[in-house]
């Protein structure tokens, strides 16, 4: 009998692996489809020699993890990519914000917010790690840390909008605009401006880094370390009950809530099963993958250097794309985050090609075509990129759940980003424990969306207790 047998390979559930593997437990890692990686891998998605980021691309978290950074993985492959500059925010007339790595040259392009943006950022920056820690804890842990977790909670409990106002410029406000509309939710809201701190905290302090070689480097370290510490890892195996399982004294589903009910529902009390089934529905997104003749003609030479760029114009017009989405309709000119990977590492492509990752959010339910306004936003601050397209594949929400069942309804983020959904996800207390010896460890746990492993981490620990 197996000690436990964890279903799914993203990032969380090998995070989970490893957390019970380096505890000296037998574990095995079951993937249905023929690839591990969940959101983490790389595909040549357009074109041979063109490797895409299939769902993440771009890792604030990731290299700012506490758990990632407390694994070899280095020794394993991982090397992080970073681009010259973070991110960038494009405007009209030609105008970007450019937020570098240093705090003070961000604040030099911020002209007379320069120094409100550092008051509001530089605190977390100096005390990243114990701002990541509190910030990626779950949510009753994190208050046994009251000191350390009141400058947090003062300024990460405001709204994005709130945040915005503590600014003065169109351009400053308009990149808290960007970095908050990350949360898929209304600006706001508490969790956009709890959101856009962190985001914003570690473009200063960690960067926002590509894994070199795309998003599989990641998985195939944690796959590595996990296996040096005895691990097995089975792929191309569905679970559909619990009698596919093999013998084990625990499971743990990296999976969406309705299909651990799926599987497991028999070992979860009724007031699980209905939560887990019931849950609030987050927007989905839309995605483009493209192969261009190169780089993207930005009408600002600088943002060439961007990881990350933001697309949508200012404060209020972000605001109001994110919040016709939350409300169900599709603006015309949507919020748009795009990455251009070749410019922290050019060996995904040939030299005569460039790769732009792209993707805007859209309602719950959205079966609509959003290829057009997308690529119509990014021609906006580029003028001609259109012509410069290759080979292209689009994705809606039905197509991304397709391939990542866990994506429920193209939802990337395993629930609404919120408040409430991140203090109750999917439940307030015990939210990793779903039923006798059934334990969730995907991204609907707290602290939630991205590639960071601490969801699987955090749920490998309440495991633990059960195999003492």
């Amino acid at each position: 009998m197996l000690d436990a047998v964890v279903v799914g390979s993203g990032p969380n559930g090998l995070a989970a692996a490893i957390t019970l593997a380096d505890a000296g437990k037998s574990v095995r890692v079951i993937e249905g489809r023929s690839t591990i990686g969940g959101g983490a891998r790389s595909e040549e998605l357009t074109e041979p020699g063109v490797l895409h980021d299939v769902c993440s691309s771009v890792f604030p978290l990731g290299i700012g993890s506490p758990f990632f950074s407390s694994l070899p993985l280095d020794e394993h492959g991982l090397e992080w990519a970073h681009p010259p500059i973070p991110f960038g925010h494009a405007l009209d007339d030609g105008d970007a914000v450019l937020v570098h790595r240093s705090l003070d040259k961000t604040a030099e392009g911020l002209g007379e917010d320069g120094e409100a943006w550092k008051r509001l950022f530089g605190p977390f920056v100096s005390d990243w790690d114990r701002t990541a820690r509190l910030a990626t804890a779950p949510p009753l842990r994190a208050v046994r840390s009251p000191l350390a977790g009141l400058r947090l909670a003062r300024q990460g409990l405001r709204s994005g909008t709130h945040l915005a106002d503590r600014l003065t410029t169109e351009r400053a406000r308009a990149a808290i605009a960007g970095l908050a509309a990350h949360t898929v939710a209304p600006l706001d809201t508490t969790a956009a401006g709890g959101v856009a701190l962190l985001l914003g905290t570690a473009a200063h302090a960690v960067g926002w880094p590509f894994a070199m070689g795309g998003a599989g480097s990641i998985t195939r370290a944690l796959a590595a370390f996990f296996e040096s510490l005895g691990g097995e890892i089975e792929t191309g195996r569905w679970i559909r009950r619990l009698g596919d399982l093999p013998d084990t004294r625990v499971v743990l589903f990296d999976t969406s809530p309705p299909s651990a009910v799926s599987i497991a529902g028999e070992r979860m009390t009724s007031g699980t099963r209905r939560r887990y089934r019931n849950g609030a529905k987050a927007p989905g997104v839309f995605k483009l993958d493209i192969a261009t003749d190169g780089p993207i003609p930005w009408t600002n030479d600088a943002l060439q250097d961007a990881g990350t760029v933001h697309l949508g114009g200012n404060f209020d017009e972000i605001a109001a794309a994110e919040g016709l989405t939350v409300a169900g309709e599709h603006p015309d000119r949507p919020f748009v985050l795009l990455s251009q990977p070749l410019v922290a590492d050019r060996a995904r492509a040939p030299e005569d090609s460039g790769i732009v990752w792209a993707y805007c959010h859209v309602p719950v339910g959205s079966d609509a075509d959003m290829t057009e306004r997308i690529i119509g936003q990014i021609e906006r601050f580029a003028p001609g990129f259109e012509s410069t397209i290759r080979s292209m594949a689009i994705r809606g929400p039905a197509d991304l759940e397709a391939d990542n069942p866990n994506y429920v309804g193209g939802d990337i983020t395993g629930g609404p980003i919120s408040l409430w959904g991140v203090l109750a996800r999917p439940k307030l207390l015990k939210p990793y424990r779903a039923g006798d010896g059934v334990y969730l460890c995907s991204a609907s746990t707290p602290p939630g969306a991205g590639v960071h492993g601490m969801c699987g981490h955090h749920a490998a620990n309440a495991a633990l207790k059960d195999l003492r």
